[in-house]
């Protein structure tokens, strides 16, 4: 029987643009280009290694977001993804963590899988509990953190590594796991792989297709939102210090000033 899995991936603003909050105080992804979600491609790069091994394996990329999301599915698949699944709906604007986790277990179950596989965080909201949350709302276990994966007899094994120790685990599948920035650079897409992606299936659903209401999701059904914001202060230039031979004085002066010292 063919290893289902599916990645979780993220269209997120380009962290090198001029990322601010809309009037709403949700992330405005209209003014800044996007991307599929650095931290996301080595999730896929562990699929695609993953399937490598197996005797039979499909990957599924999974994204919930708006209609430029595709592109960071298209990436995905170019990578050498199988095919891609795009949940999208004008009423999950402003969706949370645990909003997004309830639509990701909908189209994962919808889907069916033996493995979900998500980068550790992403690179927007860096609040990595999507992976934990999805576990839960799944029922199955969870091995997160990853810098090493396998799968193995119906076992998926993994190394992760701490400050002081190292661990390694392991799940049965059904299971979810996360992998770090550590586990292996993520592949560049061929030209051969990004012509095939064109012709790869990309699936669209909405809310009704998962079975959930508008109120469930979106900025109404959020656990957590953005009360204020202050935007950052312009960067103002630094002071110059002329060395006419008390240049190594100022410096020590100015550092015990702030305090470096």
């Amino acid at each position: 029987m063919s290893l289902r899995i599916v990645v979780t991936v993220k269209y997120v603003p380009d962290a090198t643009g001029d990322r601010h909050f809309a009037d709403d105080l949700t992330v405005d992804r209209d003014d800044v280009d996007g991307l599929l979600s650095e931290l996301d491609e080595y999730a896929v790069e562990q699929a695609l290694q993953i399937a490598d091994e197996a005797d039979d394996a499909e990957i599924t990329v999974l994204t919930v977001g708006p209609e430029d999301a595709k592109d960071a599915l298209r990436k995905a698949l170019s990578m050498g993804a199988d095919k891609a699944i795009h949940v999208e709906d004008d009423d999950l604007h402003g969706t949370d963590a645990i909003g997004t986790s309830l639509v990701l277990a909908k189209a994962i179950e919808k889907a069916g899988y033996d493995l979900v596989i998500s980068g550790m965080a992403s690179t927007d909201g860096t609040m990595g509990v999507v992976p934990a949350l999805l576990a839960e709302r799944l029922g199955v276990p969870q091995v997160t953190l990853l810098s090493e994966v396998s799968v193995e007899d119906g076992v998926v094994k993994g190394r992760r590594d701490g400050d002081s120790a190292s661990e390694q685990l392991e799940a049965s599948l059904p299971a979810v796991v996360s992998v770090t920035d550590q586990s292996g650079e993520a592949r560049y897409p061929s030209f051969k792989g990004i012509m095939a992606a064109k012709k790869k299936p990309v699936e669209s659903w909405d809310l009704s297709d998962l079975d959930l209401e508008a109120g469930e999701v979106g900025l109404e059904g959020a656990y957590t939102v953005v009360d204020s914001a202050t935007q950052r202060p312009a960067r103002t230039a630094g002071t110059i210090v002329k060395d006419e031979g008390e240049g190594g004085k100022q410096l020590a002066e100015f550092l015990a000033g702030q305090k470096f010292i």
